[in-house]
């Protein structure tokens, strides 16, 4: 696989009439998978724009694989059918639980960091994986609640996740740094924690601090704490494909792509010091 894709941003709505008649002056984008299982209209006709033009990377939110509820066949199916259509360069979602009792709770809640999750999360990827036939890249959430029964450290639950399932890491940056406020460790040792060789993209986004917490809102500039860590693990990692979300009063989409450039612009000033030496 082709780790280093480039730098680009996540597709969102108010940027399909420029895809549609222009096409986006990126080197890739993110769509949300669910977004595009209708197979038809208008959305569909963008991602095939920009499919031509660009690799594509779908990010699911409702894959919902550490849940207890069985998976979703359905789900699979139509997952499965819009990579046949699109031909991603990886698919990924959610390190969470989300689905309990027949009910879909449209939340990404954190999994308990036990043994026992591991092996259920572990053989859920691999199924999905099969019906899949393909790798899929597990991200990182940020999290606002937090289990007494945990046995090890969030990092060290998703590095035995992907290694024993084959998986690969969907680092998201902000993530970190928002849960690093809310339960106190160090965001540097969750990297450090993280195993380099699986880490197959970044997302990198802004958050809202909220005094106490803080809190994942996608609203906004990548902030400076999230621009320094993304700094470091460029130093750790070395170039990996980046993401910018921004989900929330989506700007125009100079602005957006700035902030991919900005991405783009940090990582060559961390790795052309190294290069050098």
């Amino acid at each position: 696989m082709t780790h280093h894709l480039g730098h680009g941003v996540g597709l969102r709505v108010p940027h399909f009439t420029r895809a549609l008649e222009h096409g986006l002056d990126v080197d890739l984008v993110e769509a949300i998978s669910e977004n595009f299982f209708g197979g038809g209209g208008r959305p569909a006709a963008v991602l095939e724009r920009l499919r031509r033009d660009m690799p594509v990377v779908l990010h699911g939110v409702s894959l919902a694989i550490g849940s207890t509820a069985s998976l979703r066949e359905d789900y699979l199916d139509r997952l499965a059918a819009l990579c046949q259509r699109v031909e991603p360069a990886w698919v990924s979602d959610h390190l969470c639980w989300g689905a309990h009792g027949g009910h879909q709770l449209h939340d990404l809640l954190p999994l308990p960091y036990t043994e026992a999750a591991i092996v259920h999360t572990v053989e859920r990827i691999s199924r999905v994986q099969e019906r899949l036939g393909r790798q899929i890249a597990i991200e990182n959430v940020s999290s606002y609640v937090g289990y007494a029964t945990s046995e090890m450290t969030e990092w060290e639950f998703l590095a035995e996740v992907v290694t024993r399932a084959d998986a690969w890491v969907l680092l998201d940056v902000n993530n970190v740094v928002v849960s690093a406020k809310n339960f106190g460790f160090d965001p540097r040792a969750y990297i450090d924690g993280v195993p380099k060789d699986r880490v197959v993209q970044l997302h990198l986004a802004n958050h809202s601090d909220l005094g106490h917490y803080k809190f994942d809102s996608h609203r906004g500039a990548v902030p400076d704490e999230v621009w320094s860590l993304f700094e470091y693990v460029v130093e750790r990692i070395g170039a990996v494909t980046t993401i910018v979300e921004w989900d929330e009063d989506v700007p125009a989409w100079d602005v957006l792509r700035a902030q991919s450039r900005e991405a783009q612009r940090r990582e060559a000033g961390v790795l052309q010091p190294q290069h050098s030496q």
